[in-house]
């Protein structure tokens, strides 16, 4: 199932708008609509418009740092920010963003970057209108590492997520099964065929 994501970038460079726009059209695993804004005087009202889950943008571009009031004014109280570095920046600057994306940057990489800064924000709608108890393939990933002892850090780094959205998603866990321990997430493991009993003792 593909994930759904309206991204803005930001950035006065055609060349690395258009270049960007085509590598993240071609990732695996996502529906990404896309707009392009092209100056800093364009960026309130395209924000405004257009209404982005993500902005990505040049911390060059004057305004594009104070994201809360910019946010505010367009009316985007949810939406993440990214910067796009592909020249020397100011650590200090990159504070404000979410996250940061680099030129160089591989497909993989920007794709890790989207799942992590979209995880959280996803609605889970596979198979929740006509049944609570089903998991999604994520929640499925999640319940199997927690079934080998993982932590929440370890499952992170694992599934290239954030601790916050791992605790996030097993409090989801949680609410659907109605199952609060380990144990029960493991009999859950097995009875779905989610894990072997021969792999618990890897």
């Amino acid at each position: 199932m593909s994930t759904n994501i309206k991204i803005a970038i930001a950035e006065p460079s055609a060349i690395i708008r258009c270049g960007l726009e085509t590598l993240l059209k071609r990732l695996p695993g996502f529906r990404i609509q896309i707009s392009e804004i092209t100056a800093a005087d364009c960026l309130t009202e395209g924000l405004r418009i257009y209404k982005p889950d993500i902005l990505i943008i040049n911390p060059c571009l004057p305004g594009s740092t104070n994201f809360q009031h910019l946010k505010e004014e367009c009316g985007c109280p949810d939406m993440k920010c990214i910067a796009l570095i592909y020249n020397v920046c100011d650590p200090v600057q990159l504070h404000a963003y979410d996250d940061q994306i680099s030129v160089y940057d591989s497909a993989d990489e920007l794709r890790h970057k989207l799942e992590r800064l979209n995880a959280e924000e996803i609605p889970e709608t596979e198979g929740e209108s006509d049944d609570q108890q089903t998991l999604s393939g994520r929640e499925k990933e999640i319940v199997v590492c927690v079934v080998k002892g993982m932590t929440n850090r370890e499952i992170a780094d694992r599934l290239y997520l954030s601790t916050h959205t791992v605790i996030t998603h097993r409090r989801n866990i949680a609410r659907k099964l109605q199952v609060h321990s380990a144990s029960g997430l493991t009999v859950y493991a097995i009875v779905n065929k989610l894990i072997e009993l021969k792999d618990l003792n890897n």
